[in-house]
């Protein structure tokens, strides 16, 4: 799925922006996976509690399959929106791969769910490799249509997820049951909405993953802009994707030792320094280097808002909560990415960077009031128990 993500975020902007008849429309096929995306998170999570993951996901690859053959059309017939209907079609795959994660984490224990998330994710490290060089290398393998043979090459990448997916075997799900062996009612999507560890893994995993697309999706245009080859914008993007997928090496395990909420708030401070590094240069070594930040920004917050988002469920919510959590990221990705084009044309790469601060501080802000909270019920849970210590001594 990444590999096939990787290869269309170096290249659909470009395909866009040269079939486009509005040039702002440039980043609108990447956009409409998002909001594919979006639209599919909460029917995909429906489906899969029906069918099971297993057979939902083999579904979906049969409509990334689907994408890749259609926006090869588009481009080999030049026609943008053809090209862009393609890009609806993988998103809907997305839509259920997403849930890769989750059927990791609720496959384990609570105590290895952090580390299944991040190994799930290392398949990113591969992707960061494989995409962008395979949208290079097939580039120019059908004559006279850039990036026909890029997409033909996903069908194929699909095809081996189909495959793959085949041997998946997952366990039951458990009923979660109280004391007396009954089996506990689901709670109602505000009650667990309500909180305040399921807001603030959606607001960093929201917004961890909106920045990011922000930026990236307007990178491509932006090094155009500057002048800068496609190899270096595909050297640039293979890094990104590395940086977003290679501290899955050791993000579980930096979870595990210095709580999750730590590890947040240094993928926000990471954040900042991409925004930074932007703003003081455009050179491919300042691309470089952000983008690789921002990866890394993006991997933190994401598998931490994630991990502590599997705090909040209990086995028989995990449908309904999940499929919220994944439309609500969704819905923001998709408006990021829908901007940045537009953004990018009009007002130029710095006002992209300067626009994505508030967020980053917002972030901050809601992992530290978190922490203060945590450490606040603590101390009240645990002045409650000496108090009752206490009667029953006297």
């Amino acid at each position: 799925m990444m590999s096939s993500m990787s290869l269309i975020l170096t290249a659909a902007a470009l395909v866009g922006y040269s079939l486009a008849p509005d040039k702002s429309l440039a980043t609108l096929p990447v956009a409409v996976i998002f909001i594919a995306v979006m639209f599919t998170s909460i029917p995909a999570a429906i489906i899969m509690e029906h069918i099971g993951r297993k057979t939902g996901f083999m579904l979906a690859t049969f409509f990334g399959m689907g994408g890749g053959a259609v926006a090869t059309y588009g481009i080999i017939q030049a026609d943008f929106w053809v090209f862009t209907l393609g890009g609806v079609l993988v998103g809907i795959f997305n839509g259920f791969g997403n849930y890769f994660r989750f059927a990791a984490a609720d496959a384990v224990d609570v105590e290895h769910k952090s580390r299944a998330i991040a190994v799930v994710m290392l398949g990113g490290v591969v992707a960061a490799i494989v995409g962008p060089n395979l949208a290079n290398l097939t580039r120019d393998s059908v004559a006279e249509t850039p990036f026909a043979g890029s997409y033909m090459s996903i069908i194929v990448l699909y095809a081996l997820a189909l495959i793959t997916l085949a041997f998946l075997k997952l366990p039951r799900q458990v009923k979660h049951v109280d004391e007396k062996g009954m089996k506990n009612e689901s709670r109602s999507l505000a009650t667990i909405a309500s909180q305040p560890k399921f807001i603030v893994a959606l607001i960093c995993a929201m917004f961890g993953y909106g920045v990011m697309s922000f930026v990236m999706t307007a990178t491509p245009l932006a090094m155009n802009h500057h002048a800068h080859s496609f190899s270096d914008t595909s050297f640039v993007i293979q890094w990104h994707v590395l940086g977003m997928f290679a501290p899955s090496f050791v993000t579980g395990h930096l979870i595990h030792r210095f709580g999750v909420l730590k590890v947040m708030f240094v993928g926000g401070l990471l954040g900042l320094a991409c925004v930074a590094i932007n703003l003081i240069g455009s050179s491919v070594p300042h691309y470089w280097a952000a983008l690789t930040l921002l990866g890394i920004s993006w991997n933190f917050l994401f598998i931490g808002g994630t991990t502590l988002l599997t705090e909040t469920y209990q086995p028989e919510e995990r449908g309904k909560t999940q499929a919220m959590n994944d439309f609500i990221i969704f819905t923001t990705v998709t408006i990021a990415s829908l901007t940045a084009g537009t953004l990018q044309h009009n007002f130029g790469w710095q006002i992209i960077n300067v626009g994505v601060i508030p967020f980053l501080i917002f972030v901050l802000l809601c992992i530290l009031w978190l922490g203060n909270k945590l450490r606040h019920d603590e101390r009240y849970s645990g002045s409650r128990l000496q108090e009752v210590l206490s009667e029953h001594e006297i």
